[in-house]
């Protein structure tokens, strides 16, 4: 893999952003992959290259979709910031005025802002669900409804691997008569030509990139893990093969199902970047984007197992996560997928690969290129 076979464009002082995908392509740390930048609202850098399939049959070209796992959230997250900043959701107020039935067993009191900040406590399902479970809605929202935290909300963060796409698209479908996947993809991806779906059509099989599981012993549910971090992990077990599937792909899976690419988060992320702007539309208001940096809660993750800060549906930086700027939103998805978003140097990074790496929220590959972008934007 050479520098040449690498697709897209990137501007001249961020050369090194394309030496160093270049790099990774070569040296096999990626097999295929997407990475794009934004400033100022304006697509910087949008890079693709290497193949879609691990027998390198398929090149990975520019329209290249991947599932991404947890970045999803993030495309979850600011549909819920959308409605809010209409004045339709309340994150201060209790989850059940939306949805009366999940105050069941001792969850009147919980917010809305829990669920967004991983820290309602259901970070898993305690009756025993499978894959299949996850493609009816109505069964694992019901669930959920039905059963008591696992400790008190808010009181720490707990990492909602999958029931939090589950948790905050049911109030979204309360509020609005319409599925998560729907708003996000009528009011956010469709205005902005934003190629990510939450529930994909079947007419684009054809463009999505093969996961490649992480090496053995790296996955999620590998190694010794506390009784919540084992329940998150294995109630359903975690089948990265089951994202090759049409059933998989069609489902709505807010917090793990999304298929994009680096252009299409990059792209979509403008509007936090930019104050609510994106291609000269405005989607939020300022203060709705910053509603995002509100610190809800921070401590040791009771199901990661490393401190954590948590705003409104976005990581926050901090000792364990250090980033240039105080204004920032990140989250990761399971093998490696990331999104930054800069509010101060008004930039969005976005990074999607196949290759999944032994990690749960991004790993030092996409970091590797954002350090890459702010020294372009130091320079």
């Amino acid at each position: 893999m050479t520098t040449d076979s690498v697709g897209g464009f990137a501007r001249d002082r961020f050369a090194p952003v394309r030496a160093t995908f270049a790099a990774n392509l070569a040296n096999g740390a990626d097999v295929g992959a997407s990475f794009a930048a934004t400033l100022e609202g304006e697509m910087v850098v949008d890079l693709w290259g290497g193949w879609a399939d691990e027998a390198r049959t398929r090149p990975w070209e520019k329209d290249t979709l991947v599932n991404v796992y947890s970045t999803t959230k993030t495309m979850t997250a600011l549909t819920a910031l959308l409605l809010a900043d209409r004045g339709d959701l309340d994150f201060d107020a209790p989850v059940a005025r939306y949805w009366p039935e999940f105050a069941r067993n001792g969850k009147a009191g919980v917010k809305v802002s829990h669920l967004m900040s991983h820290s309602a406590g259901l970070s898993g399902w305690k009756e025993p669900i499978t894959t299949k479970d996850l493609y009816d809605w109505d069964k694992v929202t019901a669930l959920l409804a039905d059963q008591a935290p696992y400790w008190e909300p808010g009181t720490a963060p707990g990492y909602h691997a999958l029931t939090q796409g589950y948790l905050v698209g049911e109030v979204v479908r309360r509020i609005t008569g319409r599925s998560l996947g729907t708003v996000f993809r009528e009011e956010i991806a469709g205005p902005l030509g934003a190629d990510f779906h939450i529930g994909l059509a079947a007419s684009e099989d054809h463009r999505v990139a093969d996961l490649i599981p992480p090496p053995p012993g790296g996955g999620i549910g590998d190694g010794e893990q506390s009784e919540l971090t084992r329940n998150m992990s294995s109630n359903p077990g975690v089948d990265v093969l089951a994202t090759r599937t049409r059933a998989w792909r069609a489902a709505e899976i807010p917090a793990a199902g999304g298929q994009g690419n680096a252009r299409s988060i990059a792209q979509i992320h403008v509007l936090l970047a930019n104050g609510g702007v994106a291609q000269g539309k405005r989607i939020l208001s300022e203060a709705g984007c910053r509603k995002a940096l509100e610190l809800q809660v921070e401590g040791h993750d009771l199901i990661l197992g490393v401190p954590a800060r948590f705003g409104l549906g976005f990581g926050l930086p901090g000792p364990q996560m250090p980033l240039p700027n105080p204004n920032t939103l990140f989250w990761g998805g399971y093998g490696g997928s990331l999104v930054i978003i800069d509010m101060d140097a008004r930039t969005t990074f976005g990074y999607a690969m196949n290759r999944m790496a032994p990690t749960t929220t991004g790993d030092l590959r996409a970091f590797g290129l954002a350090m890459d972008m702010w020294q372009g934007l130091a320079a």
